[in-house]
């Protein structure tokens, strides 16, 4: 007969939250194979399974409440293996003080510290970055036996959590590059006593700047970066944006120049459809996109986000002015989604409201190119028989020079000079 399994004694806790079901219906489980993760607001667990079976039904499901007692599935017993306690392993988040406990040892309370422990002579593993990791014991284990560094890993589960997939990809992409599994070792940053020099204070960085520093590094580390300068003429463009914004002011329409400049880009994507693509994770093929979708880079003051315009080339220019204004206030109010920050073409970052000549922006990957926007500068430029003014855009293309050479950045921002030159091409 099938037996009811239960929450077993999870501590000081009226409820969890059920993160991840790892088992299904008809999965064959042996005793203390995960069944599902669990997580409070300060902490995630695994829960096992007390004995092995065969899981008639599953009785939770992601985003779910549980207590202790709460139905987690209906087993089968196998008959031929002993039951045993189940222990519920423990981890702290990032946001807990305390460093996340090994996979191998079950633990007693969050205040426990985590064993010392041996890596492998090949395994490059910063035990620091390693235990603040956010991840399930059982893919800590798995990492550990590889000889990943957790801490080098991105997280592609809830709430950036690192899954296995994640550990795999790395050590593909790691095998790849010919790191030998462990990524590219870079030696730590001294610790340094600033205080001996003078006052200081300490200010804690926002998740948004730790997440975003994370998925920099990684992507500055491991795509090979070029980036080609060039200047756009925009002063028949910037006439026409000044017109139409008087126009569409008391709409509430506010029509800036990274509105154009999004057509334009899905006008390049489209002429060279290199730039719409990405590596898989393997590095072997080359996935060519049919869509547009156009991130934005937005300074806020959490740090930095990338919504996602979608379908930009099946929209007018007004409705991207629009849909700009709407995904600039969202992220102002805190109140962008995963989804709205997600399946992006390229990625633009525009600086010129700012200041500045030229810079060299990083390539979002695993998109394959980002454009980056200078501030505008009325300039001197020959027309053959004599100086005149005009208003140019400086442009900075960095792409991955894996997927593009140099001859097709130099053909995409000339290209965009030939668009942006097209002010009337661009309101279409």
């Amino acid at each position: 007969m099938a037996k009811e399994i239960v929450i077993p004694d999870i501590g000081d806790f009226d409820s969890v939250e059920v993160i991840e079901v790892l088992v299904e219906t008809g999965d064959t489980i042996a005793a203390e194979d995960s069944l599902i993760s669990v997580e409070s607001d300060k902490a995630s667990m695994e829960i096992p399974a007390p004995e092995a079976g065969v899981v008639v039904e599953v009785k939770v499901a992601v985003g779910d409440q549980v207590s202790q007692g709460s139905l987690i599935l209906l087993l089968e017993p196998s008959g031929d293996t002993p039951t045993v306690a189940a222990p519920v392993t423990q981890e702290t988040t990032p946001a807990a003080s305390q460093p996340a406990a090994p996979a191998s040892q079950p633990v007693a309370s969050f205040s426990q510290q985590p064993p010392q422990y041996r890596p492998s002579p090949t395994a490059k593993i910063d035990e620091v970055s390693f235990a603040r990791a956010y991840a399930s014991p059982s893919v800590r284990k798995f990492a550990r036996e590889l000889g990943v560094d957790l801490g080098r890993v991105g997280g592609s589960g809830r709430k950036g959590r690192v899954i296995k997939d994640d550990v795999k990809a790395f050590v593909k992409q790691a095998l790849t590059q010919g790191t030998g599994g462990g990524g590219l070792a870079v030696a730590p940053m001294p610790k340094v006593d600033f205080s001996q020099w003078g006052e200081i204070e300490t200010q804690k960085l926002s998740k948004i700047n730790k997440l975003t520093g994370k998925f920099l590094h990684r992507n500055w580390v491991t795509v090979p970066h070029v980036t080609q300068f060039d200047q756009a003429d925009i002063t028949e463009l910037d006439a026409l944006r000044k017109t139409m914004a008087a126009e569409y002011k008391d709409k509430g329409i506010k029509i800036t120049m990274l509105a154009f400049l999004i057509k334009a880009v899905v006008s390049g994507l489209r002429e060279l459809p290199r730039f719409n693509a990405s590596l898989d994770a393997s590095g072997e093929n080359l996935i060519l996109k049919n869509y547009f979708n156009i991130g934005i880079a937005v300074d806020t003051p959490d740090g930095l986000v990338v919504p996602v315009v979608r379908n930009a080339d099946s929209k007018s220019l007004v409705d991207i002015a629009a849909e700009l204004g709407e995904i600039s206030q969202k992220a102002r109010d805190k109140k962008l989604k995963p989804a709205d920050m997600q399946g992006g073409c390229m990625t633009i970052s525009s600086l010129g409201g700012i200041g500045g000549t030229q810079f060299t922006p990083i390539v979002n990957a695993p998109e394959v190119a980002i454009l980056g926007v200078s501030r505008h500068k009325m300039t001197p430029v020959w027309n053959g028989e004599n100086f005149e003014p005009r208003l140019m855009l400086p442009l900075s293309l960095s792409y991955d020079h894996r997927v593009v050479d140099g001859a097709d950045g130099a053909r995409f921002t000339s290209f965009m000079g030939r668009v942006l030159a097209d002010a009337n091409g661009l309101v279409k």
